[in-house]
């Protein structure tokens, strides 16, 4: 059988299956038991041969996820007669969840490795949609069974965590982007879990009726579930994280939510406390966590234009301000020291280091509040200022003139000089390239200072 009639075979069983259900007399357990049964199994091997996913996580939980409710279905099908049945039939559905947590977020997108904010923006999303769920949504199913323990667990079992699927399921949507996949899938959770709340209103009410149009709602969320495998799911590592906006919104109704159980006990149920806590307290670790990854980035751009000997700004810091300079008045200075390689080959890099050091900071020191000093590397440096000619003029010769006398290193006396280039800035982008040919000229024909 190939794989595209695999796909096929589930729908059209679930077509026949809903057929049969307007033909009592042609229907019968063997509709209810049989062909029911079979589609959820179909989707198990559906997820096995998708081959649009190879996550070695994903599938396996899926396949088990699925597993657990077909044998809770089959259980619930053909021993339902029996109330230890009928509890381990509940017990297999519920173990639906926990895989099913696991597995989607990581089928919507299998190629994407989650920062951690938006790990704990889709945990605040997903528990604060929970919580506001499981407040308005169950609290009037509570009173039916506050005499059977059993059924007020899975009361609120089932729903609670078809709120847990269907919040975890859009939150990792909002935190992907769309893809077919994704949209394919969400759409299957959203009618499997509308079917669990219809199920239980219908449950409650006395009006259920097994075998009715209402349980192929799960079938049908099971092979769109299954069929959005076969999709490309969102693989890029540039989609966006969930808007700030969710998040803020998620804190301030979980905020809101505590304030009401504080101002009216026991009105909301009070299990509903602890995660509305956790919410609160996982958006104040997102939001230190946020704080320190800001300081670090900052810190980085910090030394990514930083020179690290000097503590000046590199060549990459003096380019983007060129870039911003160009349309100014003023001029840019290239400097670069004469005489500095025999030091470095004579005393060694340790030394030439410290006369890198000591030269910047007399360069600093000549310069007017407004100029602009980087190094660009090895023993070149560059200068930005504003002004006319004739202060720049003056700048270049004030900069001669700190490195007229020696630097005392290591009890030795160390002499270099500087030659530098200046270029007026006239509006044109080759403001540093006619910079680095007047310094050039400058040393070559020992002019010290060059204007081109």
């Amino acid at each position: 059988m190939s794989v595209k009639v695999l796909r096929l075979l589930g729908p059209a069983f679930l077509i026949i299956h809903i057929a049969l259900q307007y033909f009592p007399s042609l229907s019968g357990s063997w509709n209810e038991g049989f062909i029911y049964n079979s589609i959820p199994l179909i989707s198990i091997s559906v997820i096995f041969f998708a081959h649009t996913l190879n996550d070695h996580f994903s599938k396996p939980l899926l396949i088990l996820a699925f597993s657990f409710w077909s044998l809770g279905s089959i259980i619930a099908s053909f021993l339902s007669s029996n109330s230890t049945h009928q509890l381990i039939s509940n017990f297999s559905y519920l173990l639906f969840y926990p895989c099913a947590f696991i597995a989607l977020p990581r089928i919507i997108s299998p190629g994407r490795k989650f920062s951690v904010l938006e790990v704990f923006d889709a945990s605040i999303v997903g528990l604060s949609l929970s919580v506001l769920g499981t407040n308005f949504a169950l609290k009037p199913v509570l009173p039916h069974f506050a005499g059977n323990l059993s059924e007020s667990f899975f009361a609120i079992a089932f729903p609670l965590s078809d709120l847990v699927l269907i919040s975890l399921t859009l939150a990792t949507l909002l935190a992907t982007g769309h893809s077919r996949r994704s949209v394919l899938l969400f759409v299957g959770v959203l009618i499997f879990t509308l079917t669990d709340f219809l199920y239980l209103g219908q449950h409650i009410n006395g009006s259920y009726i097994f075998g009715s149009l209402l349980d192929n709602g799960w079938l049908v969320g099971l092979i769109l579930i299954a069929e959005s495998l076969w999709h490309r799911g969102t693989d890029t590592q540039s989609a966006e994280i969930i808007n700030p906006i969710f998040v803020a919104l998620s804190v301030f109704l979980s905020a809101t939510l505590l304030a009401l159980i504080a101002i009216r006990p026991g009105y909301f149920p009070s299990f509903t406390l602890i995660p509305a806590l956790i919410t609160l307290a996982l958006a104040f670790i997102r939001m230190t966590i946020a704080l320190r990854q800001a300081r670090h980035i900052g810190h980085e751009r910090v030394l990514a234009r930083t020179d690290e000997l000097t503590g000046l700004p590199n060549r990459r810091r003096l380019i983007s301000e060129i870039e911003e300079f160009i349309n100014k008045e003023g001029a840019l200075l290239l400097l670069d020291l004469d005489g500095f390689k025999p030091v470095n080959d004579m005393y060694g890099h340790g030394v030439g280091d410290k006369v890198l050091q000591q030269a910047s900071l007399r360069f600093s020191r000549a310069l007017p509040f407004n100029a602009f000093l980087a190094r660009l590397g090895g023993d070149e440096f560059g200068v930005i200022i504003s002004g006319s000619h004739e202060s720049a003029m003056e700048t270049a010769l004030a900069l001669r003139a700190t490195l007229s006398y020696p630097f005392k290193i290591d009890n030795q006396n160390i002499q270099i000089g500087v030659s530098i280039g200046i270029a007026t800035s006239n509006g044109d982008s080759n403001l540093l390239r006619r910079a680095d040919d007047a310094m050039y000229r400058a040393k070559r024909e020992g002019l010290g200072v060059c204007q081109l």
